[in-house]
């Protein structure tokens, strides 16, 4: 799969058979599909928070920049962590390396819910830490476990069963939190207690790696990092993805509901309903447009048909008269166009060398969700500064819409310099 050659001053680490076979590894995909579960409870527990404003706002007495930034510290960690899942997978394998990453994350669910304020933030801390692991790791297993003419459909499903775990984490939070059987704190303690059972799963499901490299000091495990980051299509692959993901990692998971009730005044339990739409969205979108990029092996069609699909919905959501479409759909289709944001997560791993596949991950998740942490408190900021320190209303929320526009358009510019790699344009070369 690599379409680049390995300068010579690389590490010299034998590529996992797995990594270039053309075979299913079962233990492996087993590990995998047990990962998927550690994917969906971490964005279940991303986006909860959106369905808890009134409450987090009681507790803590934040502003609307204040909340922001408490939820936006996640992606802090988050995104600083995966150059450090990524690099770890691919020094120590991923026997041990996720479920480290499973234990930060419980330990910072059960803190966030204790409502002391300073737990809080060092909780909000410690589960973006521990999240940077599933999805690095999740492609990592998916990489050694399929064949590599199923890569993007295997990475369209492992990003569907993170959105299926943030769509969960709003529609079927809230009727849990809000007059039903938990308060919101026990949400927090009961989601640490599951993220513990799925780290024993992983322990004792995962394969070893045999001939791993461990020779040197371990700042050689970042290695792997001076090849991809001296690859210029390394950065159009992240921060071409990271500006489409922000609409939803910002928009939807932080300000998606209070979009909704205080701007289309729309009754909670519907706004939450309505919202969840765009992560569900992701479910359907991310497999298809990854199975098409497989199918007819070019990926930048299918990136740009999202695209196209984003920047159209997006336009009837901001311009068009509240509830003038059928509910959801706006919603369904915006997330099903975002879907394709994924595409560069493959591309980056094909304008790399094999040896270097977990730190790929690692480097575009640094850089997606780089842009994520910087940009919670500036969409904070931005809504603040719009409203004037008044409330938050519909013309608000609409002028503070236009920046995601510009982002979908900025992130539609890039990916136009990026590299085909899919199959078919290989095979023309």
């Amino acid at each position: 799969m690599s379409v680049q050659s390995i300068p010579a001053s690389a590490p010299k680490t034998s590529a996992p058979k797995s990594a270039v076979s053309s075979e299913f590894h079962i233990a492996f995909v087993i590990a995998w599909a047990i990962c998927l579960l550690f994917y969906f409870l971490q964005y279940a527990v991303r986006s909860a928070p959106s369905v808890m404003i009134p409450e987090l706002t009681q507790t803590y007495g934040l502003t609307t920049l204040g909340i922001s930034s408490l939820l936006g510290l996640y992606y802090y960690t988050y995104s600083t962590f995966a150059l450090l899942s990524g690099a770890s997978l691919d020094r120590w394998g991923a026997k041990y390396t996720i479920p480290v990453g499973i234990f930060f994350l419980a330990v910072g669910l059960i803190m966030f819910g204790v409502g002391a304020t300073w737990m809080a933030y060092v909780g909000r801390l410690l589960q973006g830490a521990g999240a940077a692991f599933a999805f690095v790791g999740a492609v990592y297993l998916a990489t050694h476990g399929f064949p590599a003419r199923y890569l993007a459909t295997a990475i369209g499903f492992t990003q569907m069963m993170g959105m299926l775990g943030g769509s969960a984490g709003q529609f079927g939070v809230a009727p849990l939190v809000h007059g039903g059987p938990i308060t919101w704190q026990q949400f927090w303690f009961y989601s640490g207690a599951i993220a513990l059972v799925i780290m024993v799963a992983m322990l004792i499901a995962t394969p070893r790696r045999e001939g791993r490299t461990r020779e040197g000091s371990v700042w050689t495990m970042f290695a792997p990092y001076k090849i991809v980051l001296t690859n210029p299509q390394s950065y159009l692959c992240g921060f071409s993805a990271g500006l489409l993901f922000l609409p939803t990692t910002i928009g939807t998971m932080i300000w998606g509901v209070s979009f909704l009730q205080q701007g289309w005044h729309i009754e909670h339990a519907e706004a939450v309903n309505r919202a969840s739409m765009i992560p569900l969205g992701w479910v359907i979108g991310a497999p298809v447009f990854g199975y098409i990029a497989d199918h007819f092996g070019r990926r930048k069609p299918a990136l740009f048909a999202g695209i196209a699909i984003m920047i159209a919905t997006a336009l009837l959501a901001i311009y068009l008269p509240p509830n003038s479409m059928p509910p959801y759909v706006i919603g369904f289709l915006f997330g099903f166009g975002s879907g394709a944001a994924m595409i560069p997560y493959s591309i980056i791993k094909e304008v790399n060398p094999d040896e270097v596949k977990g730190s790929a991950t690692g480097a575009i998740n640094f850089l997606v969700f780089g842009m994520s942490a910087f940009g919670a408190p500036a969409a904070g900021w931005l809504l603040q500064k719009l409203a004037g320190g008044g409330a938050l209303t519909l013309d608000i929320f609409d002028r503070g819409a236009n920046a995601a526009i510009a982002c979908i358009i900025a992130g539609a510019i890039l990916a136009f310099f990026l590299k085909e790699t899919g199959f078919a344009a290989r095979k023309a070369q």
